[in-house]
């Protein structure tokens, strides 16, 4: 679990690699460091490294980047009293701290704008956390979908209405002038459609003095669940996970996952766990908890792992610990009857239409 001191300043501060001679790192030196950077030990240091992996993105030319990560300490999402309202607004006032890294910078141009769904959301967010519509010098908290200017309506049936149709927002999606970055916050997958409409009008610079585009950040969305209702009644279709969503680059990436396997001896079950853990421009780790608050290592992956993949890496680094029998001893049966046939969703799966861009 996350802690929130400050102690691992100086630590974060050493996983970047020593200036060269010649001024800076190589980008071998960049990418040796980035895919043997560890997990981070407090919200402080998480803070630090997404924003260092997403300016590093930016600068490759990426545009449309995902950031994704716990955003309460675990033992905290595990309360029974915590709701997805107290998730949400953590993941707001994440993602605020997050814009104000990008003011005034040099991957940025403009302002940097957090966006809720729609206004409705929006003006009870502010309300809750007692914040203006500018919270910060440069940082803006607003909502994707606007309503006509005089509109003055809390609550918009026609939204609801739009949202449940899975299709778009029906041209209440528009750009800001002046922002360089927007950070995209507690959508649902039918509200993914929005992103896509703002990114197209977004994407081509509007600027004739060699403008940057604007870069759109999905921020703890869960892309990975969100995918996973595509195609389903008054959802988008699953082409919309080839169209736009493949393309988004997964930047900053950690998530966690625990599973259980019967054994025949004593204790007959074994709890594990581990993460699939990315820090632009590194690899994709495959990590296992220890059990001692650290992970180790399993293996580096250039193409990031489908979730039964991931798993089977981790019950093969439990089969070398001698945790678990060897896939010779458990037989080749009984090994097919705990994977299956198939172990990678229809989204995981190579798909003619899609970009790679979200597993690389």
């Amino acid at each position: 679990s996350f802690t929130s001191n400050n102690r691992h300043e100086t630590r974060i501060s050493m996983n970047i690699p020593a200036p060269t001679a010649s001024g800076g790192a190589t980008p071998e030196e960049i990418q040796a460091a980035a895919n043997n950077e560890p997990p981070p030990s407090s919200f402080f240091e998480l803070q630090r490294a997404s924003v260092r992996a997403a300016q590093a993105a930016i600068n490759d030319g990426k545009t449309l980047l995902e950031v994704e990560f716990p955003p309460l300490p675990a033992q905290v999402l595990d309360m029974d009293d915590v709701s997805a309202y107290d998730v949400a607004k953590a993941n707001v006032n994440l993602a605020l701290d997050f814009a104000r890294s990008f003011v005034s910078t040099d991957e940025i141009e403009g302002d940097v704008a957090v966006m809720l769904p729609d206004e409705s959301e929006c003006n009870i967010m502010l309300e809750d956390l007692k914040l203006e519509p500018k919270p910060y010098p440069g940082v803006i908290l607003t909502s994707l979908r606007k309503g006509e200017e005089g509109d003055t309506r809390m609550f918009k049936p026609e939204n609801l209405f739009i949202g449940l149709m899975g299709r778009g927002s029906g041209g209440t999606v528009k750009p800001i002038e002046g922002v360089g970055m927007y950070v995209i916050v507690v959508a649902s997958a039918q509200e993914l459609p929005d992103v896509e409409e703002l990114y197209e009008q977004i994407k081509t610079p509007t600027t004739t003095d060699g403008g940057k585009e604007p870069v759109i950040v999905f921020y703890n969305l869960k892309l990975d669940v969100l995918r996973g209702d595509l195609g389903a009644p008054a959802f988008p279709g699953k082409d919309f996970q080839d169209r736009f969503l493949s393309r988004v680059k997964p930047v900053y990436y950690l998530r966690t996952r625990q599973y259980s396997r019967s054994v025949s001896q004593p204790p007959f079950i074994i709890n594990f766990q581990g993460c699939i853990f990315r820090s632009y421009p590194g690899h994709f780790q495959t990590l296992l908890d220890t059990g001692t608050g650290r992970y180790r290592k399993v293996v580096g992956n250039d193409l990031r792992p489908a979730l039964g993949e991931f798993k089977e890496q981790l019950t093969d680094a439990l089969r070398e610990e001698g945790a678990i029998a060897k896939k010779e001893e458990e037989g080749a049966l009984f090994g097919f009857l705990r994977t299956g046939y198939k172990t990678t969703t229809w989204w995981e799966d190579e798909r003619e239409d899609a970009s790679l861009e979200w597993r690389t």
